[in-house]
C-alpha cells in the first residue's frame, strides 16, 4: 500500500515536471507546423491508400466466387491496386522527407540551444559537469530526441490511423469478429505500461554510463603522453574495459525491456488472427459473412498487427526521447553563478584600473576561501604577484578576469563595481594568460589570431615577435602554416606559453594578467618575454604571476599573497629587507644559478 501511494502521489509531480520539459520542444514544433502539417497529411494519404487495396481484394474475391469476374474486370483491379501501391510508395517518400526532416532540423535547433548555453555558463559549471557528460547530451541524448520526434511520431500517429480505420473497416464487415479479435488487446495495453516504467529509470543507467564512458576515453586521449610516460597503457585498458562492460550490461537491461515489447505485441496480434481464423472461417461458411469479406477482414487485421507491434516500440521511442529530453532541459536551465547584466550597453570605461575592497571568495567544493579580506589597489603600471602554491595567486587572477562571482562591493574596475558592469565590458578589456596554455588543432597563425579574428599576417607576426617566438615558428617546415596538433602536442611546454602569450599580446587589450604562463621558459627569453611587453606605452596594467624573483624584481610593485591573504608588498629592495619569504625564495634561485653555472666536477657535495 505505501509504494502504491508514494507512485500516485508522484504521478502529478511527473507530469508537472514534464511540462517545462515539453516546453523546450514546442516552439519548434509551431515554427515547422506547415511542414508537420503537410508531411502527416502524405501520412495519412498512404495508409488510405493501403486501406482501399482490401476492398479491391474483396471485390475481386467476390466476383471470383460468384463466377461473373472476367479478365477485363480483374484486370482493372490489378490496376487499381498497382496505381494505389504506386501512389503510397510516392507519398510514403514525402512524408519521410517533411518529417524525418523535420526531426533532424529539431535536432540542430536543440544542439544549438545546448551549445549556445555552455557557452554561456561559468566556470563553477565545467566543475560541476565533466566534457564527457556534455558530449553525451549532445550525442547520445540529442540522438533518441531525434528517434522519439521523428520515426517515433510517425510511428505513434501512422498506428493510431491505421488502427481506426483498420477496425472500423473491420466492425462493418462483422461487428462481433471485431470484438472477437480485439479481445486480446487490454493485455497488450497492461503489459506495455507495465514494461515502459522500468524503462526510464534503466535507460537513465545507459546514459550516464555513455557519460562516464566517453569522459574516460577523451581525458586518455587529451593525457595521452602521460599515459605512455608511466607506461599505463594497460591500466587504462582495463579501466576502459570495466567501464565499457557496465554500459554494455546497462545497455543489455534496456534490451531486455525493448525485446519483451515486441514479442508481447506479436502475440496480441497473432492471438486475435487465431481467433479470426477460427470464428471467421466459421462464419464465411455458414454464410453470416462473404469469402471475399472473409479475406478483406484477414487483411484489415494483418495490418492491425504492425500498430500492435507499433505500441511497443513507439512506447521504447517515447520513453528514452522524455528521459534524454528531460537530461537536455537540465543541463540547458542550469544558472551560472556568475551572473551578467540583462542589459549590456555599459558605458565606456577610459582608465580601466582595479580596487579591491575586503575580497572574500571560496569555491564550491571548498570550505576554506581561497581569498580573504584581500585589499589592494592596481592603478597602471607592472605589478608582481607571488606566494607559495594555494595562496590565492590563480585564484586572484580569474576574479579580475571575471571568471567567477564576487559579491557586491568588492572588486572595483575603473572606480565601478564590477556587479554593475557587464561582463564583456570587463573581459574585451583584459588580456588573460593561465598557466595552462590552451591551442586548438588547428594552425600557428590560427591560434594565434584566435584574440583577433581577421588579423593580417602582419599583426600575427608583430604579436609572435613580442612573445619571442617568431624565429622558432619560421624554423618549422611550414611557418605559421603549421598544424600544433590537439593541445599543441607537438610543441613544447615553452612554445605553448609563447603562442598563448602571443593570442593575448595581439588583443591590444588595456589589461595584460600572465598567471605564471613563463615558468617554462628559459631566463633569457623570459626576460626577453617582459622587455618587449614593457616597451608597450599604451597598455595601462600588467599583472605577473611568478615564483621568479629575478622577474618580480622587474616589476613596479610586488605583493605576497598566503592562505589566501595580502601578507605584504613592496618593491623588490623593500622585501628582501624585511620579508623572509622573499628573502629566502631569492637566496634559493640564486643557490641555484650559481650552481647552473658552476661546472659539475667543482660543485660543493
Amino acid at each position: 500500500m505505501k509504494t502504491l501511494h508514494k507512485t500516485v502521489d508522484d504521478a502529478p509531480a511527473a507530469r508537472r515536471r514534464l511540462g517545462p520539459v515539453l516546453a523546450m520542444i514546442r516552439p519548434i514544433f509551431a515554427r515547422y507546423a506547415l511542414r508537420l502539417a503537410l508531411g502527416f497529411a502524405t501520412l495519412v494519404g498512404v495508409d488510405f491508400l493501403q486501406l482501399i487495396i482490401p476492398r479491391l481484394l474483396k471485390t475481386a474475391v467476390d466476383s471470383l466466387a460468384a463466377g461473373s469476374a472476367t479478365g477485363k474486370s480483374l484486370a482493372g483491379i490489378s490496376g487499381l491496386i498497382l496505381a494505389a501501391a504506386v501512389g503510397a510508395a510516392l507519398l510514403r517518400f514525402c512524408w519521410r522527407y517533411l518529417i524525418i526532416g523535420f526531426s533532424r532540423l529539431l535536432e540542430r535547433d536543440i544542439r544549438n540551444r545546448i551549445y549556445s548555453h555552455v557557452l554561456k555558463m561559468d566556470r563553477s559549471f565545467f566543475e560541476k559537469r565533466t566534457s564527457g557528460d556534455i558530449m553525451a547530451h549532445i550525442s547520445n541524448d540529442l540522438q533518441a530526441v531525434q528517434m522519439a520526434c521523428g520515426i517515433g511520431l510517425v510511428s505513434a500517429v501512422d498506428a493510431l490511423v491505421m488502427s481506426v480505420a483498420a477496425i472500423s473497416f473491420m466492425a462493418y464487415i462483422n461487428p462481433q469478429l471485431t470484438l472477437l479479435a480485439l479481445l486480446p488487446m487490454p493485455f497488450l495495453a497492461v503489459s506495455t505500461l507495465f514494461l515502459t516504467g522500468r524503462l526510464h529509470h534503466r535507460f537513465n543507467i545507459v546514459q550516464e554510463q555513455f557519460s562516464l564512458l566517453t569522459e574516460f576515453v577523451r581525458s586518455t586521449l587529451v593525457s595521452i603522453r602521460l599515459v605512455k610516460a608511466y607506461t599505463m597503457e594497460n591500466m587504462q585498458r582495463k579501466v576502459s574495459d570495466r567501464l565499457g562492460k557496465k554500459y554494455v550490461r546497462s545497455n543489455i537491461r534496456v534490451a531486455m525491456i525493448h525485446g519483451l515489447l515486441f514479442p508481447v505485441a506479436a502475440l496480441v496480434g497473432n492471438l486475435g488472427m487465431l481467433l479470426v481464423l477460427y470464428y471467421g472461417g466459421r462464419f464465411a461458411i455458414e454464410g453470416r459473412i462473404s469469402l471475399g469479406d472473409f479475406v478483406a477482414f484477414i487483411t484489415y487485421l494483418y495490418m492491425l498487427v504492425w500498430p500492435m507491434m507499433a505500441i511497443g516500440w513507439v512506447a521504447n521511442l517515447t520513453q528514452r526521447g522524455l528521459t534524454s529530453l528531460q537530461r537536455i532541459h537540465e543541463l540547458t536551465t542550469s544558472i551560472p553563478r556568475l551572473k551578467d547584466l540583462a542589459d549590456s550597453s555599459s558605458p565606456e570605461v577610459i582608465d580601466p584600473w582595479f580596487r579591491l575592497q575586503n575580497l572574500t571568495f571560496s569555491y564550491q567544493s571548498s570550505s576554506r576561501p581561497a581569498l580573504q579580506d584581500l585589499t589592494m589597489e592596481l592603478r597602471g603600471g607592472i605589478y608582481g604577484i607571488t606566494g607559495r602554491t594555494g595562496s590565492g595567486k590563480s585564484t586572484l587572477c580569474q576574479l579580475l578576469a571575471r571568471l567567477y562571482p564576487v559579491p557586491d562591493g568588492c572588486l572595483f574596475f575603473g572606480s565601478r563595481d564590477v556587479n554593475t558592469l557587464s561582463l564583456d565590458t570587463v573581459r574585451s578589456r583584459v588580456a588573460y594568460v593561465g598557466q595552462e596554455a590552451i591551442l586548438f588543432s588547428d594552425t600557428i597563425a590560427e591560434n594565434i589570431a584566435y584574440g583577433k579574428p581577421g588579423a593580417t599576417a602582419g599583426e600575427i607576426e608583430a604579436a609572435a615577435q613580442k612573445a619571442a617566438i617568431h624565429n622558432e615558428i619560421l624554423d618549422f617546415p611550414k611557418g605559421y602554416g603549421t598544424t600544433v596538433g590537439e593541445r599543441g602536442v607537438t610543441l613544447s611546454g615553452g612554445q605553448r606559453q609563447r603562442l598563448a602569450l602571443a593570442r593575448a599580446l595581439i588583443t591590444d587589450r588595456s589589461v595584460l594578467i600572465i598567471d605564471d604562463a613563463l615558468a617554462a621558459l628559459d631566463v633569457e627569453t623570459e626576460h626577453q618575454v617582459l622587455r618587449s611587453i614593457v616597451s608597450r606605452q599604451d597598455r595601462n596594467l600588467i599583472l605577473i604571476v611568478s615564483q621568479r624573483v629575478k622577474l618580480l624584481s622587474e616589476t613596479d610593485r610586488i605583493f605576497i599573497l598566503e592562505k589566501g591573504r595580502l601578507q605584504d608588498s613592496g618593491i623588490h629592495g623593500e622585501l628582501l629587507a624585511r620579508n623572509s619569504l622573499y628573502r629566502t625564495m631569492n637566496e634559493k634561485q640564486a643557490r641555484e644559478s650559481v650552481g647552473r653555472h658552476v661546472p659539475v666536477g667543482q660543485r660543493p657535495v
